[in-house]
């Protein structure tokens, strides 16, 4: 069989077995006949796991700290297919795609019950859409990547590698919510459910945003941001064990801080400040009416 095709899709291997077969496979640095074949009826059986949701790259967990367990194996098996596959060309309506072939463009019927607006998007192999999903053109949703019902994806929104988007979150135009394959260990951007992400926003390096969030228009989040809550009258920081996390219907808005005095020799002088997010309040009945339209969309 050539290494740029994988057997039909199958659940043959048990899930319970599959992460142990995955990590088998992924520590070899080359791989006999035998071997490749294995791999690749291992990646398929995960690949169609992930597409109808039942395996996670990361999945809510009451035990860990950040309410969230990464599933490093899930991770490590979406690295195995890009090993596996060669580069192919790919048939389309109208467009052309070249990319590898363990990762066509998905496919859906209506009987799926996910709306995906005509106009130039695409969704990967190995992602999730759960029902009632819209997708307005052009977006894109990454591999690994797991969308719950009633969520909406907005024109030219990026859903990354292994994001995790909860039920009716609406990803505004151009919210890019960044992925993470490497390393594997890390925790994804997740986006809790009910939350609002504006436009422009963007979501980045294992992000967590609570349940019901308002990120306004602009917001940027990464690793590395502190983020001021003018409420609560503390700073949010990740650390090096855990992620940033945006609490439980916080509304975020683009701010900014002065640069601290005697770090740099010019600062006052050229009166800078410098981007920071900034929770003024915390999501009330006013809040819900101004997202009260999305309904009327769907």
């Amino acid at each position: 069989m050539p290494s740029s095709s994988i057997p039909p899709r199958s659940n043959a291997i048990p899930l319970d077995s599959q992460s142990a077969t995955i990590d088998r496979l992924f520590a070899l640095s080359a791989f006999s006949e035998a071997q490749r074949e294995e791999a690749l009826a291992a990646f398929a059986a995960l690949r169609t796991a992930l597409e109808q949701g039942t395996v996670r790259a990361a999945e809510p967990d009451a035990t860990s700290p950040t309410g969230w367990r990464v599933n490093a194996w899930v991770k490590r098996g979406i690295l195995l297919g890009f090993r596996l596959g060669a580069l192919a060309e790919m048939p389309g309506d109208s467009l052309s795609f070249v990319d590898k072939a363990t990762y066509p463009a998905r496919r859906f019927t209506a009987a799926e019950g996910i709306r995906i607006v005509p106009g130039g998007s695409s969704v990967r192999a190995g992602a999730f859409l759960a029902r009632g999903v819209v997708c307005m053109p052009p977006m894109y949703v990454n591999v690994g990547a797991y969308v719950d019902e009633g969520t909406m994806v907005d024109s030219h929104a990026l859903v990354g590698s292994c994001a995790q988007i909860g039920k009716r979150v609406h990803l505004s135009a151009a919210a890019q919510i960044g992925g993470v394959l490497e390393p594997v260990n890390a925790s994804p951007v997740i986006i809790e459910d009910d939350a609002l992400i504006g436009g422009n926003t963007g979501v980045y390096e294992g992000t967590i945003v609570g349940h019901g969030a308002v990120l306004a228009p602009g917001t940027i989040l990464t690793r590395g941001t502190p983020v001021y809550d003018l409420v609560q009258g503390t700073i949010l920081r990740a650390t090096a064990e855990q992620p940033l996390r945006i609490p439980a219907n916080a509304v975020v808005v683009p701010g900014s801080r002065a640069v601290p005095p005697g770090r740099h020799a010019h600062p006052e002088q050229w009166s800078l400040s410098l981007y920071t997010p900034v929770i003024v309040k915390y999501r009330d009945d006013k809040t819900d009416l101004a997202t009260a339209l999305e309904e009327w969309l769907r």
